[in-house]
């Protein structure tokens, strides 16, 4: 029988050590350069490493890999380079190893960002409109790192302590103008409150400030004028009811004022000049209709001749027998 052979080809997978990150020191001032290094040994082939700013993967890293001495595994080193910012304090970056032997576990290491920063300051008012005889109250809120030490807030907000400012200079009334620590308030507003208020923030790394320009309207009132006499046109009729107001067209005023009742002399006034009123109509039409029906009569000389057969009988019997006498007319005026 011949002799029959096989061949098997093995491959050891070096597994890498877990990572740790180098080169930071804590606390880190804002907008200082930050170089964070990423290394593990021992893997086989190379393992790969990825940064991540906590959800975010970074890319924009620097990668290199050596063998060791052994000859057999490699080392693997990544460095990220970045600047400080407000915005990544309590970030958490992490280094993560990739490789084969991990069964898709793979090994994870991280590191915590702490940033100091200046306070950032804005000013809210606790009403938008300001109004002259009004309280107002404007709240300086400021967010930084590190906190005062009158401070006790572990969220970063409110480094005290706070300066309040009118138009560069101190407060000009302490009495109306009450200081509470982040609080200012104005008791009773008047027009020469208006000006630039300024909220200045301090902690140990330096200061912000941010200004609110009061100005100060005119308080809103309600007037309501009611007039002591009403000139009305009436064409139909006049309908008057006791007790209650309301226009020609029947639709109540709005803007009256909810008062008591009418007095009665209204009642009696609104009476009298209707009475008037009709009065002055009364007299324009008799004088309209007398002027427009003359009387006609006739003179003395024209007596009698009414019954004549003819005119010369008629000028006969005429009073007075005139002849070629006129009809004389007589009109009212």
């Amino acid at each position: 029988m011949p002799v029959k052979t096989s061949k098997a080809f093995l491959t050891v997978l070096g597994v890498p050590e877990k990572p740790h990150i180098s080169g930071y020191s804590s606390p880190v001032m804002e907008g200082d350069p930050i170089r964070l290094t990423c290394k593990t040994s021992g893997s086989k082939p190379a393992a790969d490493i990825r940064w991540f700013k906590g959800d975010q993967e970074i890319t924009d890293v620097e990668k290199k890999q050596e063998r060791d001495s052994n000859g057999k595994t490699f080392t693997v080193v990544s460095v990220l380079d970045f600047r400080g910012d407000r915005k990544d304090d309590g970030t958490v970056v992490s280094c993560r190893v990739d490789h084969d032997s991990l069964n898709s576990t793979p090994h994870i290491a991280t590191q915590s960002l702490d940033i100091h920063y200046t306070p950032t300051v804005k000013i809210l008012p606790s009403t938008p409109v300001p109004q002259e005889g009004q309280p107002i109250t404007l709240t300086c809120e400021s967010k930084g790192k590190p906190l005062a030490s009158r401070s006790s807030s572990i969220t970063g907000l409110a480094p005290e302590p706070v300066l309040w400012t009118k138009d560069g200079g101190e407060l000009p009334d302490p009495d109306r103008m009450v200081v509470n620590g982040r609080e200012l308030t104005i008791t009773f507003l008047n027009k020469t409150d208006n000006g630039t208020y300024r909220c200045e923030a301090t902690n140990s790394i330096g200061k912000n400030s941010a200004e609110y320009i009061l100005i100060i309207n005119e308080p809103l009132f309600t007037t309501t004028i009611i007039p002591l006499f009403t000139t009305a046109t009436v064409k139909t009729s006049v309908t008057i009811t006791p007790r209650s107001t309301s226009s020609v067209s029947g639709t109540k005023d709005p803007n009256a004022y909810p008062g008591p009742a009418a007095p009665d002399h209204a009642l009696i006034g609104g009476i009298v000049a209707v009475v008037v009123f009709v009065t002055l109509c009364s007299i324009i039409l008799l004088g309209r209709y007398l002027a427009r029906h003359k009387g006609t009569y006739l003179t003395n000389e024209a007596k009698g001749a009414e019954d004549a057969p003819d005119a010369d009988t008629a000028i006969i019997n005429a009073e007075g027998s005139q002849v070629n006498a006129e009809e004389k007319k007589e009109y009212f005026i």
